[in-house]
């Protein structure tokens, strides 16, 4: 397990990968902060080193292209609705609804909302373009105010 720091604009963000790719995104003091997060070495590693360039272009106000590897550790659902939240273009957003809808006509958005509460790629997997149903921006691990200043870099809402 291979850690950097990135500073960002919104604060200090921990990166976290393991030989196969990233598995860690997260704004320090996140909910799930490093959690799970065994006996870190602190280390420039490839894919560190992409992410951190990742981060660099997307907080320049740029759209990034390609994304770094990443190995998403999660239960297939989870993963299922991480696949969906890559499918969101820059600068829109969905509903948790509309997510829960491309999986199955019955899927309760709830089941949608603790799925994306529990991406640990944060900015990367946009979970902070999904909105709720009447357009609040409601749930995001990072904090409300980091989710609305994310969704301004991509010109989505009003400043």
């Amino acid at each position: 397990m291979y850690i950097q720091y990135y500073d960002s604009p919104l604060g200090k963000i921990l990166l976290a990968a393991d030989e196969i790719g990233l598995i860690g995104v997260w704004f320090e003091n996140q909910k799930y902060y490093a959690s799970g997060l065994k006996e870190p070495i602190e280390k420039e590693t490839a894919v560190l080193k992409e992410t951190k360039e990742w981060l660099n272009l997307y907080f320049s106000g740029k759209e990034p292209k390609v994304l770094p590897k990443m190995h998403l550790i999660g239960t297939e659902f989870q993963k299922k609705v991480w696949k969906l939240l890559l499918k969101i273009p820059y600068g829109k957003t969905m509903t948790y609804k509309d997510i829960a809808r491309m999986i199955s006509p019955n899927m309760a958005a709830q089941a949608v909302g603790s799925a994306v509460g529990h991406n640990k790629i944060s900015i990367l997997i946009p979970c902070h373009r999904v909105i709720g149903s009447n357009n609040s921006l409601s749930g995001y691990a990072g904090g409300i105010e980091r989710k609305e200043n994310l969704l301004k870099l991509e010109k989505k809402i009003g400043i």
